[in-house]
């Protein structure tokens, strides 16, 4: 199915937006609006609404692309969603049915992956791996260009992998809600960030105030900054080891930590292996993701384009 204009729809648990792009890339229309919350019926329509209103803006028909916190299984129902009222829907049928086209569904680190290999900041290179940093962690893979699924729909779900090289002072681990105890998503999320830095010093502060107060010499704080870009070399060491990716983008509100950039590539090659040889730089580039909070959903509308 080819428009000449491709809708992207980022379907998060807190918010819903919308992008209308050219063939070019360029955004002709954007619209944000609250998800509404645990209700899949009001979603639907949320999202229906959202189309007409680009359409009627765009001139006419386009391509829609929806990305979402989850995937489908082979049978077409969602899994693995944090907004737990889309388990088990047939959330792509439903959608195609309500607006009498085909809809093409990701999930949303997959249309981050996409977007940032497509014209972002890893345009170009041949294997992306690329990281959302946020209220949850995942990650979604592009190779030359497209998103890589597998038969479960599960590559680059990286948050619920174990922390690797484990060290005293990271146990007891925290339970996750998959679960299982010691995701990633634990310690290398937002919530995961402040839940450390309560458990470590006692205060009570969100993930963006420990950087603030980092940067501001607050002593607790950087010592939770440390751990955390400890934990989050060794997370993305185990992801160089498996995958070898050129690019990892750094998507999601952590993604905005200037400070690990800098401080993070110098402590991969204590993890990625070498073989031996000395002093073997890790090639791999660690970057933010170009296009910022809209790199999903624009993401979503690409996956036309795939």
């Amino acid at each position: 199915m080819q428009h000449g204009r491709a809708l992207g729809i980022d379907l998060g648990g807190t918010k819903i937006e919308a992008m209308l792009l050219s063939p070019r890339g360029d955004e002709l229309w954007r619209r944000r609006i609250a998800t509404p919350a645990g209700d899949y019926g009001a979603t639907l329509q949320a999202i229906a609404a959202l189309v007409a209103q680009a359409q009627d803006a765009g001139g006419g028909p386009c391509s829609i692309g929806v990305g979402t916190p989850g995937s489908l299984t082979p049978e077409g129902l969602m899994k693995n969603s944090n907004s737990q009222c889309l388990n088990g829907r047939p959330l792509q049928a439903d959608l195609q049915a309500l607006l009498g086209q085909p809809v093409r569904l990701a999930n949303d680190a997959n249309c981050l992956a996409l977007s940032e290999a497509t014209d972002g900041a890893g345009a170009g290179a041949p294997v992306v791996f690329a990281a959302i940093l946020g209220t949850g962690c995942g990650a979604g893979i592009a190779v030359h260009g497209r998103v890589l699924g597998g038969p479960n729909g599960l590559a680059g779900e990286w948050g619920h992998n174990p922390l690797p090289w484990a060290v005293p002072d990271e146990d007891p681990l925290f339970d996750c809600y998959c679960g299982q105890r010691g995701c990633n998503e634990t310690l290398l999320s937002g919530p995961g960030l402040a839940r450390d830095h309560a458990h470590v010093s006692g205060g009570t502060l969100r993930a963006e105030e420990v950087v603030q107060r980092a940067a501001q010499s607050d002593a607790a704080c950087e010592a939770t900054m440390r751990r955390w870009e400890s934990r989050l070399a060794r997370a993305l060491a185990h992801v160089i080891n498996l995958l070898d990716p050129d690019v990892i983008v750094i998507g999601g509100g952590l993604s905005r930590v200037e400070r690990l950039y800098a401080n993070v590539p110098p402590l991969l090659p204590r993890w990625v292996f070498a073989g031996g040889v000395r002093d073997e730089p890790v090639r791999t580039r660690i970057v933010p993701s170009a296009h910022g909070d809209s790199s999903g959903v624009r993401g979503a509308a690409w996956l036309w384009r795939e």
